[in-house]
C-alpha cells in the first residue's frame, strides 16, 4: 500500500494511519475517514490538539489551499470535532459488525474464561470501566497468554459503556474480548488512528505485539 504525506508535518505513513480530507460539492472541507470520496484528497497525520493549533494559526488553510490547489475552500470551525466523530463512528460500526459475526465476547465472566483459555486476541475496556474489573480481566489475559509478570493489558477506549452498548446492540457493554485473529487485525488500525487523533496511544494490541502498553483515555471525548 503506497504511503501518503501529511499536509501539516510532511511525514509519510500508510493511509490507514492518516485521516483523509475531501471537498464536498459546496466547497466545504469534510473528513473522509473511509477514503471513499471522489476527487483529490488531502491527508492529516496529527492529533486533534495539533489540528486545532494549525487552524488557529492559519497553517491548515494554507496547507489545504496548496493540496487542493484552491484558495476558496471553506474550512468548518468544527472540523476537529467532525473528524473525531467520524473516527469514533467508524470504530463503533466495525465493533458492531464483529459482534454480529460472533467474533467477540462480552460480559466479564465469559471474557475471563476465554482469556484464561488463550482465546483472546484483543481486549477492550470502556472508559468508565472500574479499575478492579479491568485489572481482573487483564490478569486473566496474561495467564492465558503465558505472559504473567508482563505489563500486557487491554485498551481503554475513549468512550464509555453507553456508546459501546449502542454500537453492539447489547446492554451494559463494559468489556469486549476479540476472539478472532482477523477481526483483531481489522480493528487494530481503526482503533490506533482514532486513539492517536484524540490523544491516546494505542494500548493493548493483538497477540503478536505483547509489548504494547495500555493507555487510559479521557471518558469525555
Amino acid at each position: 500500500m503506497s504511503e501518503r504525506r501529511c499536509i501539516l508535518t510532511g511525514d509519510r505513513a500508510a493511509p490507514d494511519h492518516l485521516v483523509r480530507l475531501a471537498i464536498a460539492p459546496d466547497g466545504t472541507v469534510m473528513p473522509d475517514v473511509r477514503g471513499k470520496a471522489p476527487g483529490r484528497g488531502a491527508w492529516l497525520g496529527v492529533s486533534r490538539d495539533e489540528l486545532e493549533k494549525a487552524m488557529a494559526g492559519g497553517k491548515l488553510k494554507g496547507a489545504l489551499a496548496r493540496a487542493f490547489k484552491d484558495g476558496t475552500i471553506a474550512i468548518p470551525a468544527d472540523l476537529p470535532e467532525r473528524i473525531a466523530a467520524a473516527l469514533e463512528q467508524q470504530a463503533m460500526d466495525r465493533l458492531g459488525l464483529e459482534a454480529r459475526a460472533s467474533n467477540l465476547v462480552t460480559g466479564s465472566e465469559k471474557i475471563e474464561v476465554a482469556a484464561r483459555r488463550g482465546q483472546v486476541h484483543m481486549l477492550l475496556h470502556a472508559a468508565d470501566a472500574a479499575a478492579d474489573g479491568r485489572r481482573k480481566l487483564d490478569q486473566a489475559w496474561r495467564v492465558g497468554e503465558e505472559a504473567e509478570g508482563s505489563d500486557r493489558a487491554g485498551q481503554v477506549l475513549p468512550v464509555g459503556r453507553d456508546a459501546l452498548s449502542r454500537a453492539m446492540g447489547r446492554e451494559n457493554v463494559v468489556h469486549i474480548a476479540i476472539t478472532d485473529g482477523k477481526a483483531a487485525g481489522r480493528l487494530t488500525a481503526l482503533l490506533s488512528r482514532w486513539q492517536s487523533y484524540v490523544g491516546c496511544a494505542n494500548g493493548g494490541q493483538p497477540k503478536p505485539l505483547p509489548e504494547a502498553r495500555p493507555v487510559e483515555c479521557p471518558p469525555d471525548i
